[in-house]
């Protein structure tokens, strides 16, 4: 039988990207530093996210039905690390943008998509949102990762 520590030291020779999932409800803005996102379907395009129960933003996402992945370019680990955090206030004036969907767009990262939430799926302690997507854009740079619990950059 494994234990909790030794999955997770096993899955952290997993390196990932880095995204923040923002989505708002009644205007208000709510966001999380996300390391469970994927692909998963070309027809229609669809991805995942997986999002802890007790998170602030699993609520506004499961009640908006919308999201949008931000995925981190490499200088952006104290981005990560303030969606990371307890921190109140993670928007601050002039970091993000708001889309013509109406969700909350962060500046400076590697790509934009934005979801509608198509489905929802148990995952232990996490739901899976899987979300069609209805708009994306990419930008240059170079991705911000994620391994053996530290942030890291290519090369």
């Amino acid at each position: 039988m494994i234990d909790q520590s030794r999955f997770r030291q096993v899955m952290g020779r997993f390196p990932s990207g880095v995204t923040v999932v923002t989505s708002v409800y009644e205007g208000r803005p709510a966001g999380l530093t996300v390391s469970s996102f994927t692909s998963l379907s070309l027809d229609p395009m669809l991805v995942l996210v997986s999002i802890d129960h007790r998170a602030g933003s699993h609520a506004v996402i499961s009640t908006s039905g919308r999201y949008a992945v931000n995925i981190l370019a490499e200088d952006q680990e104290y981005i990560s690390r303030r969606f990371a955090s307890e921190e109140a206030e993670k928007f601050t004036s002039g970091t993000f943008d708001i889309s013509p969907n109406g969700l909350p767009l962060l500046r400076g990262v590697l790509a934009h998509i934005e979801c509608d939430v198509h489905s929802t799926l148990p995952g232990g302690d996490h739901t899976i949102f899987v979300g069609e997507v209805i708009a994306a854009q990419c930008y240059e740079g170079n991705p911000l990762l994620y391994y053996r619990s530290g942030y890291h950059r290519l090369g």
